[in-house]
């Protein structure tokens, strides 16, 4: 059988077209497991199939047609559905409301007709029509992935039907205009779907930082009374200072050697205090920019912070590093990271004999290591693989939500990894960062 070169040559540019936007949307999904991505890369697949038995290019039978259609039109409406952004059903609250639904009705039912008169392939057509609901029925919500895509098919329609381009086209002799909203369709879901894939990056942003606020929050109770262990030496040391140089000098006998000794020692204490409060500050303020910055800097803000609730329970925290290492990120996020894996070891510790953390920095090869590890028995095996789990928690007050966020963080912000493994003591948390130290 004899093709005309530019219909081979039409069919051939669907075919690639239909091809990249599966692939495309495919590896979409094996990212963001999504379900309007795999929907919309089986439609694309069976239409592709739908094309190929069409063309008669192929020996592959007619009777397969129908099948690849009805498997094609179900991906299409799973798509839409899970692509669709607002209510199905209006709310009408009086009558005048009701008036405007109904004739919206009827411009989608209009709408949608002429568009499959004009490309006659109904797996786009439901796509449109349920977009076009959503549109419509929720047009409040205002400029959104399903906007763009029912204005561009719409446009397109609509200029179609006053110019009577179709009758043009079909009277020049093209090649079927159904290849032509193959092309069209593509180039549109990818815009929509570019765009929706901004607004989940985004939203996944938002959330992990309302997540890291609310696990701060969730802290605040036991933040304050370590504040209150942290505060509680110095001032009493302060007090003390007064006390003793009021005597001196009631007693004349306040030389300034000895004067000088006790301001030096209270301004000790006074910056004591101050780095306590803005270490404090910056943990629960809003995470910075990235920068690069000192993990021992980070590592001591986390202590600081602990170190009320460490000395409350006898705990005994040891810090080794052999060099300051650097990485880039948010100082902050890595801080928080910190406070989940010592504030895990410190409920785990609780009530144990000679209960101790040790947390090691060093370099390994062109990546830093950072270790945090306890001895308090370590982690059941049964619950290590889901250890980092969202709301997966052993402890009976436990939220489920810090080694999970600092799993998050790790490898999200700082493109690093985090693993747990059992040790003959207790148990050993380990993160692996980007080194900027040359």
């Amino acid at each position: 059988m004899n093709f005309d070169l530019n219909v081979i040559l039409g069919y051939g540019i669907t075919f690639g077209i239909l091809i990249m936007t599966t692939i495309y949307t495919f590896v979409r999904y094996l990212y963001s497991k999504e379900i309007t991505y795999i929907s919309y890369s089986f439609m694309q697949f069976f239409s592709l199939c739908y094309v190929i038995t069409y063309s008669n290019l192929f020996p592959i039978h007619e009777n397969y047609l129908n099948g690849f259609l009805a498997l094609a039109m179900i991906s299409a409406i799973v798509f839409a559905i899970t692509f669709y952004e607002g209510k199905f059903i209006p709310e009408v609250k009086d009558f005048k409301e009701l008036i405007v639904a109904t004739l919206s009705l009827y411009i989608v039912i209009l709408s949608v007709f002429y568009q499959y008169i004009l490309f006659e392939y109904l797996p786009y057509t439901l796509i449109y029509a349920i977009l076009f609901i959503s549109v419509v029925f929720n047009f409040r919500q205002g400029f959104n992935p399903t906007f763009i895509y029912v204005v561009g098919w719409s446009i397109l329609s609509i200029v179609m039907v006053i110019f009577d381009l179709k009758e043009y086209y079909v009277s020049q002799g093209y090649i079927d205009i159904v290849l032509v909203a193959f092309a069209i369709e593509a180039i549109m879901f990818t815009v929509a779907v570019s765009y929706k894939y901004n607004i989940l990056k985004n939203q996944s942003e938002d959330y992990k930082n309302m997540l890291l606020q609310q696990t701060k929050l969730a802290q605040s109770g036991e933040m304050i009374g370590n504040i209150t262990h942290q505060f509680r030496q110095p001032l009493n040391n302060l007090s003390y200072i007064l006390i003793n140089i009021t005597k001196r000098f009631q007693n004349q006998n306040l030389q300034e050697e000895y004067f000088n000794k006790k301001i030096s020692i209270a301004n000790e204490q006074i910056q004591f205090l101050s780095k306590t409060i803005d270490d404090f500050k910056e943990f629960y303020g809003p995470s910075k920019n990235k920068e690069e910055f000192s993990i021992v800097e980070a590592m001591e803000s986390s202590v600081t912070i602990l170190r009320g609730n460490l000395k409350n329970k006898n705990i005994d925290l040891n810090f080794s590093y052999k060099e300051n290492l650097y990485t880039f990120g948010v100082k902050n996020e890595l801080s928080q990271v910190l406070i989940a894996l010592i504030s895990n070891s410190i409920q785990i510790l609780e009530n144990k004999e000679e209960p101790k953390i040790d947390i090691d920095l060093s370099k390994k090869e062109e990546k830093i290591l950072l270790t945090v590890s306890d001895n308090g028995g370590g982690v059941e095996p049964i619950h290590i693989n889901k250890i980092f789990n969202s709301y997966f928690t052993t402890k009976q007050n436990g939220s489920g939500i810090g080694l999970y966020l600092a799993k998050q963080i790790v490898e999200i912000s700082f493109l690093g990894e985090v693993s747990v493994k059992n040790s003959k003591d207790g148990a050993v948390f380990s993160i692996l960062l980007n080194s900027t130290t040359s």
